[in-house]
């Protein structure tokens, strides 16, 4: 059977999805039930157990694959990114309409009605889906009644011009492990959320962004040569160049998203954590 990776197939020893079938080994295989998330932020992790360590988050109007429920907790698979785990099954809702927007600012307060005064219903973060049902100039009405300042919104499809534009708006974000959104964010997290708001698909975590975003650049030994939304590889860790000598990355030594020397940066990661600069990958939608 083929090998493969748990973060991205949706495959355990007692079942799999069913277009897996001859591919990996299970005891039963299940076609996936579509769903959509309805919290603002929804924790996935590896396994169903309460306090397990997080994979990632998923967004709200995230649409996902149900593969199973088991006490509370459901099996899937991220339609945005691949990515396969549990998340409480009553975080997840059938599917309405098509998401119409998405959030692009850093997070937006949702409301219950059409007033900034009232008490907000929950925080909306960059890049969660909404289907916008009629909009005003101050407000947009969700199709389950929540208002939503419409110059935080934009059409589904929109794409910003210069991802690391996007990124730089999280400077000061603490870092959390598995984070997606402003309230806490980590590294791979950063490059995946900017890259998402510029309209480019990329995974999950940093091994698999280092292998299918970009173009290899050679990095010679005094780092020069890097540009402005290039992203620098480390094992285990991933960082945006913000101008050929500034890094922009979310990281544990600071514990949040820091703009630094890159000079800097990779000498204190070399000698303190990931090692070495295992590559750079240069990317076409970034602003010179």
């Amino acid at each position: 059977m083929t090998a493969f990776d748990r973060r991205i197939t949706p495959a355990r020893p007692d079942l799999a999805a069913a277009h897996l079938k001859g591919q990996v080994e299970a005891e039963r295989f299940v076609e996936g039930r579509p769903a959509r998330v309805e919290l603002p932020i929804l924790p996935m992790a590896p396994t169903r157990q309460v306090n397990a360590a997080r994979d990632t988050e998923l967004l709200l109007g995230e649409e996902v694959q149900v593969y199973d429920v088991q006490g509370g907790y459901a099996y899937i698979q991220s339609e945005r990114d691949g990515y396969v785990g549990y998340v409480v099954e009553p975080a997840l809702r059938p599917r309405r309409a098509p998401a119409t927007h998405r959030v692009w600012t850093r997070h937006t307060h949702v409301y219950p009605g059409p007033s900034i005064k009232l008490p907000p219903n929950f925080i909306a973060p960059m890049n969660a889906r909404l289907t916008i049902e009629r909009t005003s100039n101050e407000f947009s009405v969700t199709d389950t009644g929540a208002h939503v300042i419409t110059a935080h919104l934009v059409p589904v499809d929109n794409r910003a011009a210069d991802f690391v534009a996007v990124a730089e708006l999280f400077v000061g974000t603490p870092y959390l492990w598995a984070g997606r959104t402003s309230l806490g964010i980590d590294c791979s997290g950063l490059v995946q959320t900017a890259l998402e708001a510029a309209g480019v698909a990329a995974p999950r975590d940093s091994d698999m962004q280092e292998k299918a975003l970009g173009q290899p650049v050679d990095l010679a030994p005094d780092l020069s040569g890097l540009k402005r939304g290039d992203l620098v590889f480390w094992k285990g860790h991933v960082g945006i160049m913000t101008s050929p000598t500034e890094l922009l990355h979310a990281n544990g030594h600071h514990m949040m998203v820091v703009r630094e020397p890159v000079a800097e940066a990779v000498a204190r990661i070399r000698e303190k954590s990931f090692g070495a600069v295992t590559s750079v990958k240069r990317m076409s939608v970034a602003a010179e």
